[in-house]
């Protein structure tokens, strides 16, 4: 299957075949592309929670507005943001960059500089809003990834984030809960996937300068 190929089969599931779960060898392959995912800076100021057990899933289905989902899906993915860049995050990360790269975390600096000075000038509001930008850029890879292996998916914003947020054991004052995945396959009562993609033609779309 090539991409658009996979892009059109894709939709977002309502239900899930609770039967079917994806082999872990093709998870880790959709997680990898999350990632890999571009991010600002490299920062990736997020992180990725992977329910796959089904006491998890029964504990999470409270929280959702359309629960069929959560109730049926093989995985949950919850990507949440933080909400700020603390001098110690930053720390880490040029720190990882020093070892990964093997060069002197000293020679690093300029840009150290250049980023925390950056930071320093944003207001909270500001930083969480783009650290949700990026946590939607590894949503679309996730996304995208699964279509090409086969896997069935559905984004979703409905949610209690407070619930969410008490259950993983998320810090709230650090940390937000910016959007959520359901992965598996579809299930054959689904009458979605028998209904006609509809997108802008081409023309209402595209502007070619």
């Amino acid at each position: 299957m090539n991409y658009l190929e996979a892009l059109s089969r894709r939709y977002s599931v309502k239900k899930f075949n609770p039967d079917l779960i994806i082999p872990q060898q093709i998870l880790l392959n959709i997680l990898e592309s999350g990632r890999l995912a571009a991010s600002s800076q490299g920062l990736q100021p997020y992180k990725i929670f992977v329910v796959e057990s089904r006491e998890m899933k029964d504990k999470l289905i409270p929280a959702f507005y359309n629960p069929s989902q959560i109730s049926t899906c093989s995985h949950l993915i919850v990507l949440v943001s933080k909400k700020d860049m603390e001098e110690t995050y930053l720390d880490g990360y040029f720190n990882h960059i020093s070892e990964v790269r093997e060069h002197p975390v000293e020679d690093l600096n300029l840009f150290k500089k250049s980023i925390t000075s950056h930071f320093s000038r944003q207001q909270h509001d500001d930083i969480l809003n783009w650290a949700e930008k990026q946590a939607y850029i590894v949503l679309a890879n996730l996304m995208y990834a699964a279509a090409l292996e086969n896997i069935d998916t559905c984004p979703m914003e409905g949610f209690r984030q407070d619930l969410i947020e008490e259950i993983l054991n998320i810090d709230s004052d650090t940390e937000k809960v910016s959007v959520t995945l359901a992965l598996g396959f579809r299930s054959q009562e689904d009458e979605f996937q028998h209904m006609k993609k509809v997108r802008k033609p081409n023309e209402k779309l595209f502007k070619f300068m």
